[in-house]
């Protein structure tokens, strides 16, 4: 199970105020579960792994299986915000930190585009693809969406012109609505295996659909496993307590934020793995939270590197942060510093310890340094970094994030401030329609 150590805020909150909150955590648990809140039409996250069926593991494996056979090596996902986030952070955190030097084939390398709308980046990723042999997972429910719409065109063209139509059709995957919409269309004319982003789950909580499941699998990772985690943490986070890890967190970081004015949460973590972990949970609570002129900004540093860099900053810049610290209890490779007869990096009192050993003692060297600088501390744990605890913790922060945003007052799932860039960026890009737009946005500038 996910486990969460609050203590070191004790010395900034008062414990009645901290009941309090965990009381307000408790009623929006109530309404996350009774499931009659705002937002209560996107909820399908809830039960996903529970619900899973046999046969979306099995066609997803089996997609994995057919492009191995073709020799596919190089897998585009294509989508945008929570359609490749979820992905990314998976393959990242499970993938071998240096598995592009080392040339390992055990699996596609998946890359991502949609994600931007840099002219070099997809040039460039064009570069890449004449090189190799590749598919594509198209992501998205309209199929209209500027970035992965464009990037999808550039990327259909290119697999088109280099395989041809007929065999164009088994190299892309289209993840997308299941009845409607432009992509919905083209998959159905074309002959594209398709797989649904369900109507009741919004795009930063559809990691486990097919919209993460899917680049996950194909990246060579476990996605049964994956899920086993989901499973075990929806079964744990369904009861109702005061020592509920989620309640826990929820009521604390609210706490924070409305009581003592912290407004910026800073995910922690001592493993470069968890760097994209950091990225898919800033989305997750940004999007949820960050509405009705209220919300905790999400931001994230990668220690010690950022010690050398954010840490000053943290240990003595503006009293508005608390931290969450993601630790993970053990390693799984292992390296031990040996001992050097001439010791001149003066190392020898480390000589027989492992790396790691020294990892966590930074770790809790810096929770207390900041602790004394005026930094409050949450520190989420994990057993070990692998698929299943990778799921189980990803899971504890959706359902958390439910929970956190009920009790600050604000519907969890919509997001209604992402559509004002697009309207002035249709404007800008006179799409018919935008007639009116486009006039009254030129004469501002």
């Amino acid at each position: 199970m996910v486990k969460i150590d609050v203590k070191g805020c004790d010395s900034f909150v008062d414990s009645a105020l901290y009941n309090e909150y965990v009381n307000k955590a408790l009623n929006a648990f109530d309404v996350l579960e009774s499931e009659n809140g705002a937002g209560n039409d996107f909820l399908g996250w809830k039960h996903l792994a529970s619900e899973m069926r046999e046969s979306t593991l099995a066609d997803i494996e089996a997609i994995k299986a057919a492009w191995e056979k073709k020799g596919v090596d190089l897998v585009i996902a294509i989508g945008i915000g929570g359609s490749y986030l979820g992905a990314k952070c998976v393959i990242e955190a499970l993938s071998h930190n240096f598995a592009k030097q080392l040339k390992k084939k055990e699996a596609a390398e998946v890359v991502f585009a949609g994600n931007n709308l840099s002219e070099e980046y997809l040039a460039e990723l064009m570069d890449l693809a004449s090189e190799r042999n590749v598919a594509c997972i198209v992501i998205s429910k309209s199929g209209t969406t500027t970035e992965p719409a464009v990037a999808f065109r550039v990327v259909k063209q290119f697999i088109e012109s280099h395989y041809g139509k007929k065999e164009a059709a088994h190299r892309i995957v289209a993840i997308t609505d299941a009845k409607k919409g432009a992509l919905k269309t083209l998959a159905t004319q074309e002959g594209y295996k398709t797989f649904v982003v369900p109507d009741n789950v919004g795009g930063r909580f559809s990691v486990f659909t097919p919209v993460g499941l899917l680049p996950i699998a194909v990246a060579g990772m476990d996605i049964r496993a994956l899920i086993d985690g989901v499973k075990k943490a929806e079964k744990e986070l369904a009861v109702k307590s005061a020592e509920n890890p989620a309640v826990v967190y929820a009521a604390m970081r609210n706490l924070l934020f409305k009581e003592y004015g912290k407004s910026t949460e800073i995910l922690v973590n001592y493993n470069p793995k968890l760097t994209y972990v950091a990225e898919w949970w800033k989305q997750l609570y940004g999007e949820s939270e960050g509405k009705d002129g209220t919300g905790i900004y999400p931001a994230s540093v990668n220690n010690t590197a950022d010690l050398h860099s954010m840490g000053q900053f943290i240990q003595e810049g503006t009293r508005i942060m608390f931290e969450t610290v993601l630790h993970v209890d053990s390693a799984r490779r292992s390296v031990v510093i040996e001992s050097d007869s001439q010791n001149l990096d003066q190392l020898n009192y480390l000589a027989g310890k492992h790396v790691e050993h020294c990892n966590h003692m930074a770790e809790l060297g810096t929770r207390i340094a900041h602790i004394d600088g005026g930094v409050p501390q949450i520190q989420i744990g994990i057993e070990t970094l692998d698929a299943k605890r990778l799921g189980e913790v990803l899971y504890f922060f959706e359902f958390a994030c439910g929970i956190s945003a009920y009790t600050l007052g604000v519907n969890p799932f919509n997001q209604p401030g992402v559509e004002a860039y697009k309207k002035n960026m249709f404007a800008l890009l006179e799409k018919p329609g935008y007639e009116e737009a486009t006039k009254a946005i030129k004469e501002r500038l």
